[in-house]
């Protein structure tokens, strides 16, 4: 087995034992917690890799180990009744055994790796004592929805196409929706910890990372109530706007990283004509207070449902239009797509790129047109939520990216594949 496998094993070992762990602190039994858990699942994966060099006898030891770690600090706190003591030093102790056995037996990097990583499990114990105690009980749902998503539905769903044009393959679309709502919780997890009182730029980005739409909907309606807060709302979603332009380009570059290089120069001058007028907008008002709004859970079943649906019906959607009818209805496709959600059009154009010369080098024009339609509907959206003078400063500042995005759609030649 070469490095990068026993890293692949060891990786997953230390997520999963992090996993149960910060669910076991957050439950309040602490005893093991954050930090043992994942010590304990990397000494079983090392002691399961030392089997395979030393026999089985090895993994069993290993297990007796755990369970005598386990049951001794129980013994003496019903004699002597004393707080428990914990007993990450214990496992700790264990696992380092098996680092020093297994330097003999596999490359280097390995034990070098895991020795460094239970150093610093040992030294940030208040910091993820803190951030197990900090999460609260829908944030822990949160992430625990995200597994089910995961490590439970994507496994079990079938790994081929279906349907008319045999371009619907159940686990693949499941896969987006982990792409999608992987990325909607990080962002929810750092709106929890910095988010409540993020400023203006903290703010869009954070918004832009969770869901645009929702945040203008709610910047919106923060600033009907607040016309002070006109100015401030706007920056915050004309930056959330930017920066779905960076997950869309973290899309392309997950599904197909050969259509990124032929729409990474488009989208990303799209999204600097978005970006540019708010960050200079954003330096006059900086210092100016503004509180983020309370964010939806990204991670509900639902969501990911209606979710999985869209992408399947954009991507046949997109594969008729190819097949039946022109190019302008590939456009229509992506623009009616694009006023509710950039991520299906994005996910299903690249996943069409892999399999199509044209869409491949054609393709980031549909983008440009979903994004276009996208802003759009979030002026609709603000001039119906947020009032008179919030609709007039957004739609003087979309109205750049929108000109700008028609433009390129219409004057910009096909880019050829960089090679």
């Amino acid at each position: 087995m070469d490095a990068i496998e026993l890293f692949q094993e060891l990786g997953i070992s230390l997520l999963l034992g992090l996993l149960v762990g910060l669910q076991r602190q957050r439950a309040g039994d602490e005893r093991p917690g954050v930090r043992t858990f994942p010590l304990i699942t990397v000494f079983g994966a090392v002691a399961a890799i030392l089997a395979g060099q030393f026999g089985g006898w090895v993994l069993f030891g290993g297990m007796l180990g755990v369970v005598a770690v386990l049951a001794f600090p129980r013994l003496i706190q019903l004699r002597q009744e004393n707080p428990d003591p914990g007993i990450t030093t214990e496992v700790a102790v264990l696992l380092m055994f098996g680092v020093g056995a297994l330097a003999t037996v596999a490359p280097l990097a390995v034990p070098i790796a895991i020795g460094g990583g239970v150093a610093i499990l040992l030294q940030f114990k208040p910091e993820m004592h803190r951030f197990a105690q900090t999460l609260g009980n829908d944030d822990l749902k949160a992430i625990m929805q995200f597994v089910l998503i995961t490590c439970i539905i994507l496994p079990i769903l079938p790994n081929q196409a279906y349907g008319p044009f045999e371009v619907f393959n159940p686990w693949k679309t499941w896969l987006m929706v982990v792409l999608i709502v992987g990325m909607s919780l990080g962002g929810y997890i750092a709106y929890k910890f910095s988010g409540r009182t993020a400023g203006i730029l903290l703010g869009g980005v954070l918004g832009g990372a969770i869901s645009s739409t929702a945040t203008t909907v709610s910047y919106s309606r923060q600033a009907r109530g607040n016309p002070q807060a006109n100015h401030a709302s706007a920056i915050v979603i004309l930056i959330a706007s930017a920066v779905v332009f960076v997950r869309v380009l973290i899309e392309i570059a997950v599904v197909s990283p050969q259509f990124l290089s032929t729409s990474v120069a488009p989208i990303t001058a799209l999204m600097l004509l978005t970006a540019a007028p708010a960050l200079l907008f954003w330096y006059r008002v900086r210092n100016q207070p503004s509180q983020m709004p309370e964010q939806a859970n990204p991670t509900q079943m639902k969501s990911a449902l209606v979710f999985a649906g869209m992408y399947a019906v954009v991507l046949i959607a997109l594969a008729a239009a190819k097949e039946y009818t022109g190019n302008e209805a590939l456009y229509l496709v992506s623009a009616l797509s694009g006023l509710t959600d950039m991520d299906a059009i994005t996910l299903s154009t690249a996943a069409l790129a892999n399999r199509d010369p044209e869409i491949l080098e054609h393709g980031w024009k549909l983008i440009l047109a979903a994004a276009v339609a996208s802003l759009v509907f979030k002026a609709a959206l603000v001039g119906i939520l947020g009032g008179r003078r919030l609709f007039v400063e957004i739609a003087a500042f979309f109205s750049i990216p929108i000109v700008g995005g028609l433009l390129l759609i219409l004057l910009l030649p096909s880019i050829a594949v960089w090679r």
